[in-house]
């Protein structure tokens, strides 16, 4: 009897401690998830910038970089890697590993790749989780006052039109959106420009300060330092309504293109297995670093919008503009041979 008492508190005794032991080992899995995640970032994360520095995606990367730093108490180390239009960029990134200290900054140029470049070693809807719209800008038209001395947009299509071939425009890259600007235009104004495509829009930029370009389609992030310091000259800048950080500039619509409504944003993905904790937690630091004022003052300096999109909008936004840009490479027939 003795011996049959001793063996059940035995047995209950080993079924206690395996209970005992999976809730411990449990517990212990779900408490170190929730801490890696709360944690995060508990090391420097990556953001690729697919451009050499000093172009667009620069100009607001690196506010964007110091303010995470503020919020975060993290660092954000941003990798440039320029070259063939944003999409070598693109491609390292989409390569990266998936570990939450990953992320790319890309935009108008990206959903253009797609329809110019007949192959990409990268799919950016396939490898990425479009997260967050960062920044948008019209674009502008600026050219070096030197080499071209027209005082209005609509004296220098004149001149276009009666001179064909006379003058060139710059741009980031074969692809990219300063490329698709251009032949928009041409299209719309029934003119030719000669195409002289960069590594990015900071070699592009530079040029056309000093003189080696005569115009660039360019964002108007990057282009705003320049305006205003006299160093090229702002003929038009996009859309149907004038930008408040350049009220003398007149819009599109005023040139007589009120179709010309380009506009060059800038986003955030994350390679595509990103633990959707880690997404959340971006999105979460995105939204304070928006409502920085140290931001809120870089953008409007810029004449740039901070994104106030949800994540399935900027998503569904991402789709659109991969269609409406395949339409403008077919009227252009704009082509790549890569």
């Amino acid at each position: 009897m003795r011996d049959s008492w001793a063996k059940s508190v035995s047995l209950q005794r080993r079924t206690l401690l395996r209970s005992t032991g999976a809730l411990l080992a449990a517990g212990a899995s779900g408490w170190t998830g929730m801490a890696g995640a709360s944690e995060w970032p508990t090391r420097p994360v990556t953001l690729v910038v697919p451009f050499p520095a000093g172009g667009g995606t620069d100009t607001f990367a690196r506010p964007f970089s110091a303010q995470f730093a503020k919020t975060s108490g993290k660092t954000l180390v941003i990798d440039n890697r320029g070259g063939a239009g944003g999409t070598l960029g693109a491609s390292i990134a989409a390569k990266s590993a998936a570990d939450g200290y990953n992320f790319f900054m890309g935009g108008t140029h990206h959903v253009i790749a797609p329809s110019v470049y007949p192959k990409l070693d990268y799919d950016l809807e396939r490898d990425f989780i479009p997260l967050a719209l960062l920044a948008s800008v019209p674009q502008v038209v600026v050219v070096n006052p030197k080499k071209v001395t027209h005082a209005t947009l609509q004296a220098l299509v004149q001149d276009l039109r009666s001179n064909p071939g006379k003058y060139n425009y710059a741009s980031a890259g074969p692809g990219s959106s300063h490329h698709l600007a251009g032949e928009l235009f041409k299209l719309q104004t029934k003119t030719q420009i000669t195409h002289i495509p960069y590594k990015g829009a900071g070699p592009a930029l530079q040029d056309l300060i000093a003189g080696n370009v005569d115009m660039l389609f360019d964002g108007l992030g990057s282009s705003a330092q320049h305006i205003k310091g006299g160093r090229i000259k702002a003929l038009m800048v996009a859309g149907t309504k004038r930008n408040p950080a350049f009220p003398d500039v007149p819009c599109a619509a005023e040139c007589g293109l009120p179709d010309f409504t380009v506009t060059t944003w800038y986003g955030l993905w994350a390679p595509k297995g990103t633990p959707v904790a880690v997404q959340q937690q971006m999105l979460d630091e995105v939204r304070k670093i928006g409502a920085a004022e140290d931001i809120k003052a870089a953008w409007a300096k810029n004449g740039a919008d901070y994104g106030q999109l949800s994540q399935p909008q900027f998503a569904a936004m991402v789709q659109s503009e991969i269609q409406r840009w395949a339409h403008v490479v077919k009227a252009a027939n704009v082509k790549i041979d890569s």
